[in-house]
């Protein structure tokens, strides 16, 4: 077989055996070959500075030396046992050390599954089906996830719109749709389904809109006062907000979090957490058959995952790691503020100095339905100029790391002034 080495002829080659040319998560448009550090080169070896980082796990960066050893020590020791190992083990004691929530885990391999079974866990333990979610919160991709995830048809609260074909009708009837940060409407539906009600599952951060004043701790209160269980999906914020994550941050403990990204330093991990009392239901001998919660998956607790996300973990632990974090995106915010204002451009940064983006709006977005009303071609304009001056990141998401270097910062300020310019 010839090499393929340009970028267009990977692209041609992934046409022939990929639906739509791609994994289905980012545009298909760009191969990337390698990453080290802050850094990610195509396969045309064009640099660029990573601000996508995997979706997430990558905080640290791409290769950090430190994983490398751990990973490259538990690789001649075994890749997978379908079976309990110590470094998976090790990994569940730190997670409960640090995640207030926390007291047992139970591992999956992607955010998706960890979201999926723990609104399947909810319902084990309250007896009851009907879950809550906020119209445009991601959950993965299961039938109850892809329900008002990103409508494109706007109906009245609580109808779930699903944004899939092939899921049943009958899903919809068990998903109740709330607007974000409206905890008026969130208190009128507890008091019209609780009876029926298993769970309220949410994203403290939801994609970047920030919460308002309060609204954790209302939802915390009202699930507290009507036997419903809190779900917090902390997959993209856990470890990344904070060492014990958004529920650390906000203080606010749900009663169930998901964790995923981080966790496993780059490999495909991810987990449910909740107290001994909740989590029992994994366990047939304290539950019974009737209420057991059957779990299980081939990569489950994977020691090379558990191995780089335990050697993640201890990094981000160390002492100034998360205020160099937020020193470094509030820094970012400013210098894209800064580039915008001076076009005279209407736009918001919104959401944690930890992961943001930019909005072209000219007010700031309190639920999905303000988000919507950016100005979807002035961000595909910036986003696509800013790609075409060595910056790598997503449409919606613009994730800070700590291999962020000075240099690094000084080319994203002069991209960033560059974008402004062009679309001004």
């Amino acid at each position: 077989m010839n090499r393929i080495s340009t970028q267009a002829e990977w692209i041609a080659r992934a046409a022939e055996v990929l639906p739509a040319a791609g994994f289905g998560n980012f545009d298909p448009g760009i191969v990337i070959s390698r990453g080290a550090g802050s850094r990610v080169w195509d396969a045309d070896g064009n640099e660029y500075i990573d601000y996508l980082i995997g979706s997430g796990p990558m905080l640290i960066g791409h290769g950090h030396p430190e994983v490398m050893e751990a990973v490259f020590e538990q690789l001649p020791k075994g890749m997978t046992f379908f079976a309990n190992n110590a470094k998976g083990i090790e990994l569940a004691e730190e997670i409960a050390r640090a995640v207030p929530c926390a007291e047992q885990v139970r591992y999956v391999s992607s955010g998706g599954e960890a979201d999926m079974y723990a609104m399947r866990l909810a319902r084990a333990y309250t007896g009851r089906d009907k879950i809550l979610k906020f119209e445009g919160g991601y959950h993965g991709m299961s039938a109850e996830a892809q329900m008002s995830l990103a409508p494109t048809r706007m109906v009245n609260f609580p109808q779930a719109v699903p944004d899939s074909a092939g899921i049943p009708e009958t899903v919809r009837a068990e998903m109740l749709i709330a607007p974000f940060n409206d905890i008026e409407f969130v208190k009128s539906l507890i008091a019209e389904h609780k009876s029926e009600l298993a769970a309220v599952i949410v994203e403290p951060l939801q994609r970047i809109i920030p919460p308002a004043p309060g609204f954790l701790q209302a939802l915390r209160d009202l699930c507290s006062a009507n036997d419903i269980l809190l779900i917090f999906d902390e997959i993209v914020t856990g470890f990344r907000f904070a060492y014990g994550g958004a529920q650390e941050l906000y203080r606010v403990t749900p009663d169930i979090c998901t964790l995923g990204k981080i966790i496993g330093g780059g490999f495909p991990l991810a987990a449910i957490a909740a107290s001994r009392e909740i989590m029992a239901h994994f366990d047939k001998s304290l539950v019974g058959a009737d209420k057991w919660l059957m779990q299980l998956g081939t990569l489950s607790g994977n020691p090379v995952a558990s191995a780089a996300g335990l050697k993640t973990m201890e990094i981000l632990a160390r002492d100034g790691q998360y205020a160099r974090l937020r020193e470094t995106g509030e820094r970012i915010q400013r210098m894209a503020s800064k580039s915008l204002k001076a076009q005279g451009i209407p736009h918001q940064i919104t959401g944690d100095a930890t992961l943001f983006d930019i909005l072209f709006l000219d007010r700031p977005a309190r639920d999905y339905r303000d988000v919507i009303q950016a100005d979807g071609a002035w961000n595909a304009a910036f986003n696509d100029h800013l790609r075409g001056s060595g910056i790598f990141k997503s449409p919606g998401k613009l994730y800070p790391s700590l291999a962020l270097t000075q240099a690094d910062l000084e080319h994203t300020e002069a991209a960033f002034e560059a974008a402004a310019s062009a679309i001004g």
